[in-house]
């Protein structure tokens, strides 16, 4: 009845929380859709996961923990959207207009402190040791003051166009944003805390949490990468567009997905895979991007010197370059990666390779018996290993009538 009702509880949130995404939508303008539409992607993402673990995983808070955070940044994100159709777009035209604005000012600022619960508690639920456990409270009380300072700062909301917080405490508005900021660099130092812990518990881990762990350092991987490809083009070139927004949220996307998945581990072996893949395609595709353009910027280069115009068989020739250099420089950078990242593997595939090619060779039987066990022992790499051989029964006598 217990793991009925909890789980009851974590649907309807996340009923709640699609219709705040859905309304949030509907407020938005036309303009806005643009950011709103992933953002909502993300909160649900965020509660479906969350939902799923809730279910299936009752005694682990790693599901509430993604469904608080999902729910509070759709709240954040409704609230805000509704304080300013009901007061600045269309004064009067929705109720309670002053307390969505309240509302706003302080629901999204739990889910930063959550952040440090996510990594403390990863993935088993249990912190790293009973050492780590004042850090849970200290945590706690740390985002129960920065909320309430929040909720009271005066003055107008961030993001609200100019709307002023109803319930702020005027008179004492610098010190209280004096403390909030502080507060807030305290949940920074506590999040990067809380992720020293994970790599903390990968040292000493078993193989199932290492690939858990696995899963969740890929999709941060991911994300920091984005990110810092995001950073670069803005300083340089001023920024990509919005669609290098959509993949900024797409990348944090697979947070709550790789959680779900190392928690639930479901599919958990499949990491190394992935990991090769993408160690290899992106590796194929960066070199493919530079062959590509070197090749269009060198044959524009020769054919405006001979015809003395651009033409457009440097974009056909430079994409024949491409299309037959694609396989030749996948399997070579394939056997990089392998040597380098995955040398186990690849040693044993190489040592399997040769011994095929001595069994086709091979006639006598103890030479063959003696590279069995050597292979065995180098890519299994067993405590005891030894080769028994049935002896041959020889044929079955006839029987006469």
């Amino acid at each position: 009845m217990r793991s009925r009702f909890t789980t009851g509880v974590a649907w309807s949130l996340w009923a709640l929380t699609v219709v705040f995404s859905v309304l949030s939508l509907l407020l938005a303008e036309q303009g806005g859709l643009i950011i709103m539409v992933p953002l909502a992607a993300w909160t649900v993402t965020s509660l479906t996961v969350g939902t799923i673990i809730v279910s299936r995983r009752p005694h682990n808070p790693i599901g509430w923990i993604l469904c608080a955070i999902g729910f509070l940044w759709a709240s954040n994100i409704f609230s805000g959207l509704y304080a300013i159709q009901a007061l600045v777009t269309s004064p009067g035209s929705l109720p309670a207009g002053e307390v969505a604005a309240w509302v706003a000012t302080w629901v999204v600022w739990p889910a930063f402190g959550l952040l440090a619960y996510l990594f403390l508690l990863f993935p088993d639920g249990r912190p790293l040791s009973p050492r780590w456990r004042p850090l849970l409270w200290i945590n706690g009380i740390v985002i129960a003051v920065c909320t309430t300072i929040r909720a009271l700062i005066p003055g107008p909301i961030a993001g609200l166009e100019g709307i002023r917080n109803p319930l702020g405490i005027e008179g004492y508005g610098g010190r209280l944003e004096f403390v909030g900021e502080l507060l807030f660099y305290v949940i920074d130092v506590l999040v990067l805390v809380s992720v020293v812990s994970v790599f903390l518990r990968l040292r000493h881990a078993r193989a199932t949490t290492r690939l858990q762990i696995e899963w969740l350092a890929y999709a941060a991987a991911v994300l920091g990468i984005v990110v810092m490809i995001s950073l670069v083009g803005d300083l340089l070139f001023g920024g990509f567009g919005w669609w290098l927004f959509l993949v900024v949220i797409l990348a944090f996307l697979g947070l709550p997905i790789s959680i779900g998945v190392a928690v639930l581990r479901y599919r958990l072996y499949e990491i190394d895979i992935i990991i090769n893949r993408t160690l290899v395609y992106g590796s194929l595709t960066a070199m493919l991007v530079l062959v590509y353009a070197g090749c269009v910027v060198g044959l524009q280069y020769v054919l405006r010197a001979l015809t003395g115009e651009a033409s457009q068989l440097a974009t056909v020739a430079s994409t024949l370059i491409v299309a037959a250099l694609f396989n030749p420089l996948r399997r070579r950078t394939q056997g990089v990666i392998d040597r380098r990242f995955y040398r186990r593997k690849y040693d044993a595939a190489k040592t399997l390779e040769e011994f095929s090619t001595k069994l086709r060779d091979e006639t006598n039987l103890d030479s063959l018996n003696a590279e069995l066990l050597t292979v065995v022992r180098e890519t299994m790499q067993p405590e005891h290993v030894s080769l028994w051989l049935r002896p041959d029964a020889g044929p079955k006598s006839g029987s006469t009538n």
